[in-house]
């Protein structure tokens, strides 16, 4: 069962390739060995030549379950070698993730404690990983540290846009994917991160840092879904915890659905640019709210 009726294909049938490469070994014990092993690992994963390779699709597009948000550094890492440039940002989530360690110091800092799942955007954003400018959060609703605006400012500085979880009242989904196609555009590399801290935690509450007043699992398939025409050159979906899922495991299964949602859309826009008309006659009306 992989028809998705809202594109009108089946990921998993057509000419592109869909690989699980498993799970990336890495040590528990080493917080530095461990960036290094994935970094390793995303490079030679997306270096590699993919089944179809011809037009704009030169290279293989990675979508990364986790486990801990981190895993977006060495994805970026890999990614700006691979591009030669730095990538623009889309990053779904209730918190910045763009924290400067500093602002978290304690008597016993040291390199290894710098890298986490808070910080790796202000790591890569510092390595030059990320397209200053272009870049975006949605569904923001996070605290900041100290009395003032002083992570919103380093924020502005790294080059983010924010997006709030309240904006939705007022923009609704459509206008949330206006607002981030026009700060992205559509030619632009850009990497997807999902953090499915995202939605609210009464519908997904398996994630380890939860925050009233989410999104519903709803309106985030209705924007992911209406994103396909980004260039999105890989993705993640994060900080899924099986521990503090309900009985119903509500947030595995919505990983799930938005993992296949990003499939179905990297496929669909594939078929579009090779002009194969039966996978574009699925594409929903413009003006139509499937949801």
């Amino acid at each position: 069962m992989g028809f998705n009726h809202r594109r009108g294909l089946n990921p998993y049938t057509s000419p592109y390739t869909i690989l699980d490469c498993g799970d990336i070994p890495i040590s528990p014990f080493d917080n530095a060995l461990a960036l290094r092993q994935m970094s390793e690992a995303f490079l030679e994963l997306g270096s590699r030549t993919p089944a179809l390779s011809e037009g704009d699709n030169p290279k293989p597009k990675l979508l990364t379950l986790g486990g801990d948000h981190s895993i977006a550094l060495p994805a970026l890492r890999a990614l700006n070698k691979i591009h030669g440039a730095p990538v623009a940002v889309l990053h779904f989530d209730a918190h910045l993730d763009t924290w400067n360690p500093a602002r978290y110091s304690d008597a016993w800092e040291s390199p290894q404690s710098d890298f986490n799942h808070g910080s790796m955007f202000w790591i890569a954003s510092n390595e030059g990983l990320i397209l200053n400018g272009s870049s975006a959060h949605a569904g923001l609703r996070t605290r900041l540290t100290g009395d003032g605006w002083d992570d919103h400012i380093d924020d502005d500085r790294q080059g983010f846009l924010r997006i709030s979880s309240d904006d939705i009242d007022d923009l609704g989904t459509k206008g949330i994917i206006n607002v981030i196609i026009e700060r992205i555009g559509l030619e632009t590399p850009t990497y997807l991160s999902i953090d499915i801290d995202v939605i609210d935690p009464g519908l997904c509450p398996g994630t380890g840092t939860p925050e009233p007043g989410g999104w519903t699992s709803r309106e985030l398939i209705k924007i992911i879904r209406g994103l396909e025409t980004l260039n999105v050159v890989g993705a993640d979906i994060v900080e899924v915890a099986p521990a503090y899922d309900g009985n119903g495991e509500q947030t595995a299964l919505t990983a799930a659905q938005l993992g296949f949602e990003i499939l179905t859309s990297w496929v669909g826009s594939g078929m579009k640019q090779r002009g194969k008309s039966g996978f574009t006659a699925g594409i929903p009306d413009s003006n139509k709210d499937e949801l």
